[in-house]
């Protein structure tokens, strides 16, 4: 089940594939193989494409109310051969990114997807942490330790869009509102299925997201994920303000750097793959109510950068405190132990 490690064309904000490890087990853990996976935040779809590339989801459901986000990944799967000329045939120079800056900064009726979406993936590429928006690598004047073209690499960034292609029947893209994306997706959902919302950050959002959130719309995100029934994970930035929205829920605060406190013993892999079993055997036997689980002493956790919440019921790698830390050896130690 390995993949490449980075399996998404865009670079992004924020970018979560820093935790697909950490959701592989959680697909493993709950019995979702072969199941769906949502995000009504897609991004640079990171995770999910890890989870389809890794066989782990069958079917992916991506979203982004971006309309050029949107335009890109309807491109990718869509209009393949035409975006894959226009990135081979181009310049990457600072006239060029003039040219992109100011196309993606007045649109018109006429644009089409294809060009909007082109337009994002290149400045994505040769922005500073691919801010559409943002500024450019190395500076107006060229003289930074890296050039515009320094996160162009063209046959690399080829290759990921024309393998992204080849999944195209399991991937479903949307351009919804996140809420108006939740509630449609409910009857398309199989019973084995993971929601993973990641919101725009609390604070900050505004500096790196064109579709920033106000207070009232991150707590009107907290009383939808409340309300759904399908099992979620929510992540975000550590606020006072987050922690209460999500206060009902389990959670890990951690930050971005990997820690030896995720190390595994062989034996807790034995229990964790017990666990899954069990959750197996519940779904087989159609019980859909969790498991009474016995439950050790809470261990104080430490105040990170980021923060992710979830569902009630879902389990987790109890002794896994760093969901951006996970090793593909650890993955793989559970997975052999299944």
């Amino acid at each position: 089940m390995a993949v490449q490690p980075f399996p998404s064309p865009l670079r992004y904000p924020g970018g979560k594939l820093k935790v697909a490890n950490y959701v592989k087990l959680l697909f493993t853990l709950n019995n979702l193989l072969d199941g769906d996976y949502a995000e009504p935040y897609a991004g640079g779809c990171s995770v999910a494409l890890s989870l389809l590339f890794g066989q782990y989801a069958s079917r992916i459901f991506i979203n982004d109310i971006d309309p050029d986000v949107f335009a890109f990944w309807h491109s990718v799967l869509n209009e393949t051969d035409a975006l894959v000329k226009l990135i081979a045939d181009a310049p990457v120079h600072m006239p060029e990114w003039r040219v992109k800056r100011h196309f993606l900064d007045h649109p018109l009726d006429e644009d089409t997807l294809l060009q909007r979406g082109f337009g994002a993936f290149y400045l994505n590429r040769t922005n500073r942490s691919g801010i559409i928006r943002g500024g450019v690598i190395g500076g107006q004047d060229q003289k930074g330790k890296w050039g515009v073209d320094a996160r162009f690499n063209k046959p690399e960034l080829i290759s990921r869009i024309e393998k992204i292609a080849r999944y195209r029947d399991r991937i479903h893209l949307t351009n919804d509102d996140a809420l108006v994306f939740l509630k449609n997706l409910k009857p398309k959902l199989q019973k084995r299925s993971l929601i993973y919302l990641d919101p725009p950050y609390f604070n900050k959002g505004e500096g790196l997201y064109t579709n920033a959130y106000g207070p009232e719309e991150h707590k009107d995100v907290a009383k939808a994920v409340a309300q759904l029934r399908t099992p979620w994970i929510v992540s975000y930035d550590t606020t006072e303000r987050i922690l209460e929205l999500y206060s009902k829920f389990e959670k890990i605060e951690y930050n971005l750097f990997h820690s030896a406190a995720n190390h595994v013993d062989e034996a807790h892999i034995v229990k964790l793959a017990a666990a899954a079993k069990a959750a197996q055997l519940r779904l087989e036997s159609g019980i859909t109510e969790p498991a009474t689980e016995d439950k050790e002493e809470p261990k104080p956790r430490r105040r990170g950068k980021e923060v992710m919440f979830f569902s009630k019921g879902l389990l987790r790698p109890d002794r896994i405190d760093d969901p951006s830390g996970v090793s593909a050896k650890q993955l793989n130690q559970l997975s052999l132990a299944l």
